[in-house]
């Protein structure tokens, strides 16, 4: 009887079972459904008293697993020939002596396995393979005959198994042995670890384990020979830790192995592999490619010399890596960046000065002083194109049409119109880009637009320039300073480009609304040029000529389906706005148009004209009405005119007295230098109270409070000095100021008045309020004329020097 085992399935290290290549056989069905590999009923059979021996050699056969064998021995095939698959059991035994050819009972041990006959397979070339499902283990009690094979009497084997403590705790720890040995060994795969956690029954654990650890032949009878499952256990929990030991020795060397490679070697190993494979998909002549068009844009681009050297040297750093390598990617884009900037591509200047003027002069409404300044500045590009002009900033309210300006400019020099908002940023990288050293760098904001743009030559307007931030990311205001200075502008380096770029054909204009925020050394680099805020009249006309016709078209409306009256758009400015510029103008223009659209399309009106009786209707109640009579005529209560972001308005300084010891208390969220203002006014009345005719006692025996009402709103700044003196000196002398008087003006512990500013904006918010006199420190004298003749018609300007001055204006009546 012979039998050939050259693959047995449970030899060493062999976690899932072979399969043979055949397609009718699958031994993955029998780890599924009803011949579940461990099923826990695999050992409840019928042995028959007598069955068929067949010996294997080099292995040992367990309960629970399924095995192909591949069978060659006279003997063996003979047994086959008398059983059916499915229907037969046979004994699987493993031979003393591997090298035995015909082996007899003595050549045998004398426990096996019992084992069901899945499949039987004839091969072509003559030879038998055989899937067998070991089902329980045997004893050989009596030889019942040698040929044509081996066939003896046999008696099944109890296993015994007692569930204990100690047996749960081997079975755990066991288990975590087993999983790290799979974890340890590569060719091991997951569904070990799945198998090794489903098989909850001792005896199977162990069988399962035992079938497939690295031991000798003689090893593993002896765990078959073991019916006791916790001692079964324990030798195989002690050859896990053996074989765990090795295995994590030999994964140490091995990382010590790997790590002592040369990494040069690896590389030009791994890129010599790669270019192989990149030759065979034919793509190594697609990178060829690529790093030829590359090199034709660089030259394409006319970039410096110093700069086209740099990138050429980047360009041979590309094409000695791997285009999977990340650093490639890198390079590229870098190189992306380097080629598509404008180097020396700019668009043709058109320095027409007269169509020019023609352009401002339709785009916007009045601006004499801005638009003959910028007038001058081309007519000076013209006659001298190669001279260092200098940096333009518009400083004005909000909506007076700053960036617009910029537009205009841009279009009457037949340039291209960049706009950036800095408003909030605080980050150096936003103009100064980031090291390619991070990751996701980029260049700075100045170059992604020139990029954009394609031009190197365009109009480039830095928008909000007040309102930079500043941390611990950088100071973005300072990386401004290279950007805006003629005499360093030429050789901007940005920080991701590394390289100089040419900034001296770009016309940088700012803009701001305040000029305090901007740092000093950033305004020392700009000519600053204000646009103040418009009259009423001047409003009425920038309505009528752009943003109605503006909204009609915005709003598919023409002009003989909607018609807004001059006495509406008035009753808008003075009743429904209260702003320098014109937004909130437009906004209300824009939700006429909006209802009388709302109308046409519902079909109940064809047309629409709307007078200033319409507009409660529309937008609602009157947004802004005058509070002089409420908060005048009264001894204590001072007008003052202040400056805003949005242009000028009214401040009504109270003041009140109540038993104290003289100290004075200051509300109305006002900032530290209007609170010293306050100071110095109630210093300055306490130091002059004789000359008053104020009694000392009542700086004894009350205390003041100063208060500016809208206190939710802040409020800050020098010019209420004068008022809040005013206010004292009325409240101590129980005399009202006139109603019709505004005053504004800085003042000294001396009794000084000192100049102010935004002088426009708060004559234009006094004659909105319907103030007719207003006091202004003498200084200011000079800038009336600048005043629109629209703003000074039916108003008194009273000129002081000092407090004294004032106070003879506001409580008499000459």
């Amino acid at each position: 009887m012979t039998n050939t085992n050259k693959n047995p399935s449970f030899s060493h290290n062999n976690w899932l079972f072979e399969a043979i290549d055949d397609d009718s056989v699958n031994i993955e069905e029998f780890l599924n459904g009803e011949n579940d590999l461990f099923h826990e009923d695999h050992r409840k059979f019928e042995l028959p008293n007598v069955i068929g021996i067949l010996p294997i050699r080099n292995a040992v056969s367990y309960p629970g697993t399924v095995a192909p064998l591949a069978i060659g021995r006279k003997a063996s095939k003979a047994l086959l020939a008398n059983i059916k698959p499915n229907k037969s059991i046979i004994g699987l035994v493993t031979q003393r002596n591997s090298e035995t050819e015909a082996p007899n009972f003595k050549d045998i041990y004398s426990i096996g396995t019992a084992a069901s006959v899945l499949k039987i397979i004839k091969m072509p070339q003559g030879s038998i393979h055989v899937i067998v499902h070991s089902l329980a283990r045997f004893k050989i009690i009596k030889p019942v005959a040698k040929k044509p094979y081996l066939k003896a009497k046999v008696q099944l084997l109890k296993e015994k198994v007692r569930m204990t403590k100690k047996l749960q705790a081997l079975i755990v720890n066991v288990r975590q042995a087993a999983n790290r040995v799979i974890t340890l060994s590569p060719s091991v795969p997951e569904e070990a670890s799945f198998l090794l956690e489903n098989i909850e029954d001792p005896s199977s654990l162990a069988d399962f384990l035992a079938a497939n650890l690295s031991l000798p032949i003689a090893e593993k009878q002896k765990l078959l020979e073991e019916l006791d499952a916790t001692k079964r256990l324990e030798k195989i929990s002690l050859a896990l830790a053996n074989q765990l030991e090795v295995l994590e020795l030999s994964h140490k060397i091995q990382g010590r192995v790997r790590d002592s490679v040369d990494k040069s070697q690896r590389e030009y190993f791994l890129q010599e592999q790669l270019k192989a494979i990149q030759s065979e998909l034919g793509k190594g002549d697609l990178q060829t490619e690529e790093l030829k068009q590359i090199h034709k844009n660089i030259k394409k681009a006319k970039m410096p010399k110093k700069v086209e050297a740099e990138a050429l040297r980047e360009l041979d750093r590309l094409s000695k890596i791997p285009s999977v390598s990340p650093e490639y990617s890198v390079i590229r884009t870098y190189l992306d960046w380097v080629c598509e900037l404008p180097w020396a591509v700019q668009t043709k200047e058109q320095l027409d000065i007269i169509k020019a003027e023609r352009i401002l002069n339709h785009d916007h409404y009045n601006l004499k002083k801005v638009k003959k300044r910028i007038l001058e500045f081309l007519a000076v590009r013209k006659l001298n194109p190669t001279g260092k002009s200098p940096i333009l900033c518009f400083i004005g309210p909000p909506g007076v049409g700053k960036t617009s300006l910029g537009k205009s400019i841009a279009r009457a020099m037949g340039r291209k119109f960049i706009r950036i908002s800095l408003g909030g940023i605080r980050d150096e990288a936003d103009i100064r880009g980031h090291r390619r050293t991070y990751i996701g760098a980029l260049p700075g904001r100045i170059l992604q637009e020139l990029r954009k743009c394609g031009s190197k030559n365009p109009v480039f307007m830095l928008d909000e320039l007040d309102k930079i931030g500043a941390d611990f990311r950088g100071d973005p205001a300072s990386a401004l300073l290279e950007v805006l200075d003629p005499e360093q502008n030429f050789s901007f380096t940005d920080h991701y480009l590394d390289q100089p770029f040419n900034l001296s054909s770009v016309m940088f204009i700012g803009t701001a609304n305040y000029t305090e925020p901007i740092p000093p050394a950033l305004h020392d680099r700009m000519e600053i040029i204000e646009l103040p805020g418009y009259t009423e009249n001047e409003k009425l006309n920038i309505a009528k000529k752009y943003l109605v016709p503006r909204q009609l078209d915005e709003h598919g409306l023409t002009k003989n389906k909607l018609t807004i009256k001059d006495s509406a758009l008035l009753a808008i400015i003075q009743s429904y706005t209260r702003e320098a510029g014109v937004r909130n103008l437009e906004r209300n223009i824009a939700a006429i148009c909006r209802a009388v659209a709302t109308d046409i399309a519902k079909a109940k009106k064809r047309r629409a004209t709307i007078d200033k009786k319409d507009l409660a209707k529309i937008l609602g109640p009157a947004q802004f009405e005058s509070e002089l009579a409420l908060r005048t005529g009264i001894p204590g209560v001072a007008t003052a005119l202040a400056y805003t972001p949005v242009g000028g308005e009214l401040l009504f300084i109270e003041s009140a007295s109540m038993p104290g010891k003289g100290q004075l208390q200051l509300t109305g969220q006002i900032g530290d230098v209007m609170k010293e203002s306050a100071q110095a006014a109630f210093s300055v009345v306490k130091s002059n109270a004789k000359k008053l005719n104020i009694d000392d006692d009542k700086f004894k025996n009350l205390d003041y409070h100063i208060h500016v009402p809208a206190g939710a709103i802040p409020k800050d700044g020098p010019s209420a000095g004068i008022a809040m003196f005013t206010s004292i000196v009325s409240l101590l002398l129980n005399k009202p100021i006139r109603p019709d008087v505004a005053m504004t003006g800085e003042i000294t512990l001396r009794g000084l008045v000192l100049p102010i500013g935004g002088l426009k904006e708060k004559i234009l918010a006094a004659k909105q309020a319907g103030i007719k006199t207003v006091i202004l420190p003498d200084r200011n004298k000079k800038d009336i004329p600048e005043i629109p003749a629209e703003a000074k018609k039916g108003m008194k300007f009273k000129f002081v020097k000092n407090t004294t001055q004032a106070l003879k204006i506001v409580l008499n009546t000459d």
